[in-house]
């Protein structure tokens, strides 16, 4: 595409939007990628996006995106990156979203995906258009450093956990497992979760349920 170098540049917002769902032998860390109707790459997976509409905002862009994409408002939204490409006289700026697995999981049972949208595990991408795979990779490298010291994983979780399920969500994050006993530890003395009076009973024995302190800055560091 020939663009004059005197018009003006068009602004894109993208979304890389994450989530969580249950696998049968661990969790799986899931992103929605869209079908692409049109040239170029026709019929490719890319990200959700589109045009900067003349009185929007870049965040308000980035959660109009979001919602035709999955339906849902994001947990946690935050700017990822700005890429230009000075040829076509575009600008794309990218935002990351994080969304609880049980506000997904909901969506997706009472209306399905909007149409040509499809989450897939970060780790089984299909072939995408653009440079969308190593925005998706830098965001996914970004999560799991943010994970080491922030509590975003709770941008994933719903309002109430168990222990064991904070910790699956972080292993699902970073990409490894984390010792048991070393994270009840780590977690059972901060400030940032507050024990219930409920537990979650199942095979083993009841598991207390926990809620982060609302009290407690978002961005302070966490536990890991």
């Amino acid at each position: 595409m020939t663009v004059a170098t005197n018009d003006p540049p068009r602004i894109a917002v993208q979304a890389a939007i994450f989530s969580v769902r249950a696998g049968t032998d661990r969790d799986e860390l899931m992103i929605p990628l869209v079908r692409r109707t049109r040239e170029p790459f026709l019929d490719q997976w890319a990200l959700p996006g589109g045009w900067l509409g003349d009185a929007e905002g870049l965040e308000t862009a980035a959660g109009r995106t979001l919602a035709a994409t999955t339906g849902l408002a994001p947990s946690w939204l935050e700017q990822l990156y700005t890429f230009d490409n000075a040829s076509a006289r575009v600008v794309s700026v990218v935002y990351w979203a994080l969304l609880r697995s049980d506000l997904v999981e909901a969506q997706r049972a009472a209306a399905g995906s909007p149409e040509n949208v499809e989450w897939f595990p970060v780790e089984a991408l299909p072939d995408l258009a653009f440079d969308h795979r190593s925005i998706i990779e830098y965001a996914v490298w970004r999560l799991r450093n943010k994970a080491g010291y922030s509590r975003i994983a709770a941008a994933l979780l719903p309002d109430e956990f168990t222990l064991a399920e904070l910790r699956s969500v972080y292993e699902t994050v970073l990409g490894k497992r984390l010792d048991p006993s070393n994270f009840r530890r780590l977690l059972e003395g901060s400030e940032a979760l507050v024990p219930t009076e409920d537990f979650r009973t199942g095979p083993h024995r009841p598991a207390r349920i926990f809620r982060y302190n609302a009290e407690v800055d978002f961005a302070d560091p966490g536990p890991l």
